[in-house]
């Protein structure tokens, strides 16, 4: 990977903030945009901007060719079987809230038992909290390792012929863990429960093969790999999908509406009520283009090489507190003795260092580490080495202006 050319792609990062060139280290959070796809975007606006499916006027048929043409881009980029099984929703989080309330509330009963771990970004506990609440299930969790790691044999042992849902976040947005998401569907499968796959931090970062994994749903952004905001993607087995019912209703997922009765499309449409996300899936196509042209294997290779040099660097500093196991994604999660993370983002900003502060989505997590915040350092394919060195420098000049030396 030629870094200095991969950033020359960035816009917004040939920039300075607080006098000093800009350092972003924030892509857990959202990534930022190559121009390609701004360009895209840019252009759906001012050439074709239309509404899709309806009209058979030309700018009309584009605009669907688009939409529909990004939808085939997902299919390929995760490996689905077929476009069916790709809805286009408002994010990750959206996602999984459609599988918790459509297929959720609907096979899940009193007795039964969904599946989470400590480690769970909230979009991932909270939608399987509320199905607990009104179903009657029990809501249960898979411990962790010290490490911050998952054992094969707590699932075993946390899994049952009761458990009707298991899901899990492929890669920690906290530890930078990669959960064995393939091995834990075997065993939720072998149990006769559905596996769902929180791909939000891992989409972006690694080549994904959701048949492969054998996930039943598949939930993932796509502001976080270089697309829009405001799109997202749900994969689910298209058996699956057919016997789920819309959670939305309107216009575009319809066959026939009576006075008292109606019908809906077929997939992936009964899912996608109202006027779609257009520019965000075109957005998103572009974002996909781009990051195969530099192939997910080698943006995975750069950010694990970044992630370890990070670790040895940071663990040179004394007062250090690092979370999560030595092999990791791109991205270190930290705090210094006596300094709460909201001060040392601060400090670190006025150095020109975007970092993320705070319980990043993760309180069930933040109490497992006994913590109330932490501080993110998260890394992408246009991050390097001497951006680390940057980071290492700011955490420095951070504990002298704390006094802690």
């Amino acid at each position: 990977m030629d870094i200095k050319d991969i950033r020359s792609h960035f816009p917004i990062l040939d920039q300075q903030v607080n006098g000093r060139d800009l350092v972003y280290l924030d892509s857990a959070a959202t990534s930022q945009k190559p121009q390609s796809v701004i360009d895209t975007i840019s252009t759906y606006y001012r050439e074709y901007n239309s509404n899709v499916h309806r009209g058979v006027h030309t700018l009309g048929t584009k605009a669907t060719d688009g939409y529909e043409g990004a939808r085939d881009k997902v299919k390929k980029f995760i490996g689905a079987k077929s476009t069916e099984e790709i809805i286009f929703t408002r994010g990750a989080t959206t996602a999984l809230n459609i599988v918790a309330q459509s297929y959720g509330l609907t096979n899940v009963k009193a007795g039964d038992e969904i599946v989470i771990t400590y480690m769970e970004h909230h979009a991932n506990v909270i939608p399987w909290q509320q199905v607990a609440k009104v179903t009657g299930a029990t809501l249960k969790y898979i411990p962790l390792q010290e490490d911050g790691t998952i054992s094969l044999q707590d699932v075993e042992e946390t899994v049952t012929e009761n458990t009707k849902i298991v899901s899990v976040m492929q890669v920690s947005n906290v530890l930078g863990t990669i959960n064995p998401v393939k091995e834990i569907a075997a065993i939720a499968h072998k149990y006769g429960a559905i596996m769902v796959v929180d791909g939000a931090q891992s989409t972006p970062h690694m080549k994904i093969d959701v048949q492969d994994i054998d996930c039943d749903f598949f939930a993932f952004s796509g502001h976080k790999m270089c697309g829009p905001t405001g799109i997202g993607v749900l994969y689910g087995k298209k058996a699956l999908l057919e016997n789920m019912e819309p959670v939305e209703f309107g216009g575009e997922m319809i066959d026939f509406v009576g006075l008292q009765e109606s019908t809906w499309k077929e997939l992936p449409w009964k899912f996608e009520a109202g006027t779609p996300i257009i520019a965000g899936a075109i957005g998103l196509g572009a974002a996909i283009d781009f990051l195969e042209q530099i192939g997910l294997d080698n943006i995975e290779k750069h950010e694990h090489k970044l992630a370890q040099y990070a670790l040895e660097q940071l663990s040179k500093v004394d007062g250090m507190s690092i979370y999560g196991p030595q092999h990791r994604a791109g991205l270190v999660t930290f705090n210094i003795d006596d300094v709460h993370p909201h001060d040392v983002a601060t400090v670190l900003d006025a150095e020109g260092i975007a970092v993320r502060a705070g319980h990043h989505c993760a309180q069930p997590l933040m109490k497992w580490l006994k913590v109330s915040a932490t501080a993110r350092a998260s890394f992408y394919l246009y991050n390097t080495e001497e951006e680390v060195d940057k980071l290492v420098a700011g955490l420095i000049k951070t504990k002298e202006y704390f006094g802690n030396v």
